[in-house]
C-alpha cells in the first residue's frame, strides 16, 4: 500500500501540485468559520453571519463551473491566478470594512466565493499528463479526497490559531494570502502552463449536454445533502450529551472513517468498468449512514459516524474517474467544478433542512435524513443507469458490453483518460 502512493509521490510535478491545489483550496475550505468569527467579533449577529457566508456559498456555486469553462478554454494560468487574486481581494475588503455598510460587505463575500479558483477540477484535469498510467490516476484520485479530509480538518484549526494570536481580520488576510500561494506554486509549474484541454464543441450547455454526467452530479448533490445533514444533527446530538466537543467527536470519527476508506481504496487496482462499481459504493455509503438514526451513547455514536464515512472517500474517488469518461471531449475542468458545486450546494441544503427536521422530531430524525438522501442518490445512480453505461475510452479497460460515448457529439475521442489533455 505504502509504496504505491509512495511511486506516485515520487512522480515529478505530483507532490507539488497536490500541496499547491490543497493550500489554495484553503480559503475556500475555511471561508464558513473565518465569516462567522469575523461578523461576530464585529459585533454582528449570527444571523448576519450566516447570510453573508450564504452569498459566498452562492457566488461559489455559480462561479466554479463558470469559471472551471474558462479554463477549459483559456487555460490554467490565465484563469486560475487572476480570480485567486481577485477572491483574496474580495476578502480584504470584507476585512478592511466589516460589516458596515453591509451593501459592500455583501458585494465583498460575492466577489470572493464567485471567483474562488477551480483548483480541485483543474487538478483532475493534470494528473494524467504527470502521471501516465491509469493505475496511479486511480490512486491520484483517492489520495486527493483523502487529503481532502485532512484539508478540512486543519484549516479550522489553523484558523483558530491565527484569531487566538492575531485577530480574525488577520484571520480571512492571512488565510487569503496563503491561498493566493497555493494557487501561485500550481499555474507556475509546467504541467499547467502545458496543459491544453482537448477540441470542443460550441455549445451553450457545456459539459452538462453530457446526460451520463447530469446524473452523475444530481446523484452526489444528495451524497452532498446528507453530509450537511450530519453536520447539523451532530450539533443538535451533542447539546444532548454533555455539549463541549461531542460534536466534533462525531465530524472527527467520519473524517476518520473517510481517510481510512480512502487510502485502502486507492492502494488497489480495480478491474472492470467504474459505472457499476460506483452504484455500490454510493450503496455501502447509504447503508453506513442508517445506523446514526439510532444515537446510542457518545462512544458508539463515534463508531458509527467512523463506519459511515468508510465509503466515502472511495466513492468520491470513483466519481472522479466516472465524470472523466462521461464528461463531452474538451469540458473536463467544467465538468469536475459541477460535481464539486453541486456537493457543496447540496451541503447547503441538508445544512438547510436537518434543522426543522429536528425541531418537528428529535436528534434520530436529524440522523434520519442522511440516511434518506443517501437513499435517494443510490436511487439516482440505479434509475439512470442506462445514462451511466461503461463507455470504453482509451486508457480504461475493456468491458464486456462497453458502449460508445453518448455524450461525444463532435466526433472527438470518448470519453477515458486522454493522455495530454484530460482527467
Amino acid at each position: 500500500m505504502a509504496a504505491g502512493y509512495g511511486e506516485l509521490l515520487r512522480t515529478r510535478y505530483a507532490v507539488r501540485l497536490l500541496a499547491g491545489t490543497l493550500i489554495g483550496r484553503l480559503p475556500n475550505a475555511t471561508a464558513s468559520l473565518a465569516i462567522v468569527l469575523f461578523v461576530r467579533a464585529e459585533g454582528g449577529s449570527y444571523a448576519l453571519a450566516g447570510a453573508l457566508s450564504a452569498v459566498y456559498g452562492v457566488g461559489n456555486a455559480i462561479g466554479q463551473p463558470l469559471l472551471g469553462r474558462a479554463v477549459d478554454l483559456l487555460g490554467q494560468p490565465r484563469v486560475m491566478l487572476p480570480s485567486a487574486v481577485l477572491s483574496a481581494l474580495g476578502m480584504a475588503l470584507f476585512a478592511s470594512v466589516g460589516t458596515d455598510p453591509l451593501p459592500v460587505a455583501y458585494a465583498a463575500m460575492l466577489v470572493a466565493g464567485f471567483f474562488t479558483p477551480p483548483l480541485e477540477g483543474g487538478l483532475r484535469a493534470l494528473w494524467p499528463d504527470v502521471l501516465k498510467r491509469d493505475d496511479r490516476i486511480h490512486a491520484a484520485y483517492a489520495l486527493d479526497a483523502v487529503a481532502q479530509e485532512v484539508m478540512f480538518a486543519v484549516g479550522p484549526l489553523l484558523v483558530t490559531l491565527l484569531v487566538a494570536g492575531w485577530s480574525e481580520a488577520a484571520a480571512l488576510l492571512v488565510i487569503n494570502v496563503i491561498g493566493v500561494a497555493g494557487a501561485l506554486s500550481v499555474v507556475t509549474s509546467a504541467p499547467s502552463r502545458q496543459w491544453r484541454s482537448a477540441p470542443r464543441e460550441a455549445h451553450w450547455l457545456g459539459a452538462l449536454r453530457s446526460p451520463g454526467l447530469v446524473v452523475l452530479i444530481s446523484a452526489f448533490f444528495f451524497v452532498g445533502t446528507a453530509m450537511g445533514a450530519i453536520a447539523v444533527a451532530s450539533v443538535a446530538y451533542a447539546d444532548e450529551h454533555g455539549g463541549g466537543m461531542v460534536s466534533s467527536y462525531l465530524l472527527s470519527g467520519l473524517s476518520t472513517g473517510a481517510l481510512i476508506g480512502g487510502v485502502v481504496y486507492g492502494a488497489r487496482q480495480w478491474s472492470g468498468a467504474p459505472e457499476p462499481r460506483l452504484r455500490l459504493l454510493v450503496a455501502a455509503l447509504a447503508l453506513g449512514f442508517l445506523p446514526l438514526a439510532l444515537v446510542p451513547g457518545v462512544p458508539a455514536m463515534t463508531a458509527l459516524a467512523l463506519l459511515s464515512g468508510v465509503f466515502l472517500a472511495p466513492a468520491l474517488a470513483c466519481a472522479f474517474v466516472v465524470v472523466d469518461r462521461h464528461a463531452p471531449s474538451g469540458t473536463v475542468t467544467e465538468a469536475f467544478s459541477w460535481l464539486v458545486t453541486m456537493f457543496v450546494v447540496g451541503a447547503s441544503v441538508g445544512s438547510g433542512a436537518a434543522g426543522p427536521v429536528i425541531e418537528a422530531g428529535d436528534v434520530a430524525a436529524g440522523f434520519a435524513v442522511p440516511g434518506a438522501a443517501g437513499a435517494v442518490a443510490l436511487l439516482v445512480l440505479v434509475a439512470a443507469r442506462r445514462f451511466l453505461a461503461p463507455v470504453s475510452g482509451r486508457g480504461s479497460r475493456p468491458v464486456a458490453g462497453d458502449l460508445p460515448a453518448e455524450n461525444d457529439r463532435n466526433g472527438a475521442v470518448e470519453p477515458g483518460f486522454r493522455a495530454g489533455h484530460q482527467a
